[in-house]
């Protein structure tokens, strides 16, 4: 198994896609309890979402499941958001605060998983901002997410369709957030929303400097606009995916458009 999954483009542009993968090892699958073994809370499908949408973009993939390490937490297992349920490093529980081991991990297990799952990811990442800043000057990371509509232990009420995320202005150009915006304000069948209950995980917070010329932004977005449902098997909706890859093609092409403007 692969498991970092590498296209090395041609535009200053990469797609991280940190938790679509369902690869879990024998080792830990036999760790899991039944529910966890279910990977609920696994980005279904977004690379589906996203292939072909910007040509010569880069791609870089985890195709194993957030449940074995989430490569979008800080490795000192510092939280995202103090004070508000989330999950770990090494997730414990669902989204929905249900437990997902019959055998949790150790401390010395989750030290083995950031060697061998969450260091290998971001080595690539950086050997691939490194790679694409040589050549351009700068580099944008889009880290592209998905997630349930409705999960009341994480956020009240509903989700907005687009959740743009730069850590409250921080991680990149102002002109980037801006554009994303537009163009999902400019579609009347969807809701966004900046800054809201994601603001950019560990990622966009730690590649993201503008200054150094490493922007970073996190999409994270509502699974009903493309799934069937929102539950077991999480079925493609094809129908509904092309509306909104045409949103995200626009979000992508003018991005690049606006930072070989600023550049």
């Amino acid at each position: 198994m692969t498991l970092v999954f590498v296209t090395r483009g041609s535009v200053p542009i990469i797609l991280c896609q940190p938790h679509s993968g369902t690869y879990v090892p024998d080792k830990i699958r036999r760790d899991l309890n039944e529910l966890g073994r279910e990977l609920t809370d696994t980005d279904w499908h977004v690379p589906s979402l996203y292939e072909g949408l910007l040509e010569g973009a880069s791609v870089i993939r985890a195709n194993f499941s957030r449940y074995v390490i989430d490569v979008n937490r800080d490795p000192s297992g510092k939280s995202l958001y103090p004070g508000q349920n989330t999950t770990e490093l090494v997730p414990l529980t669902t989204f929905d605060g249900q437990p997902i081991w019959s055998n949790p991990p150790d401390k010395d297990e989750i030290v083995d998983r950031i060697q061998n799952f969450h260091s290998v990811y971001h080595s690539i990442l950086e050997k691939e901002i490194a790679r694409i800043k040589s050549k351009f000057g700068f580099v944008v990371i889009y880290d592209c997410h998905s997630i349930r509509s409705v999960i009341p232990h994480l956020f009240d009420g509903e989700l907005p369709d687009f959740n743009i995320g730069d850590n409250c202005g921080v991680t990149c150009a102002q002109s980037i957030t801006n554009v994303v915006s537009q163009v999902c304000g400019r579609s009347n069948a969807y809701s966004y929303v900046v800054n809201g209950r994601f603001k950019g995980g560990w990622t966009t917070r730690h590649y993201g400097r503008p200054t150094e010329g490493v922007h970073a932004i996190q999409m994270e977005l509502a699974q009903r606009n493309y799934l069937q449902q929102e539950c077991p098997p999480f079925n493609y909706n094809s129908e509904q995916a092309d509306k909104l890859r045409n949103v995200l093609k626009e979000i992508l092409s003018s991005i690049l458009h606006v930072i070989e403007l600023d550049k």
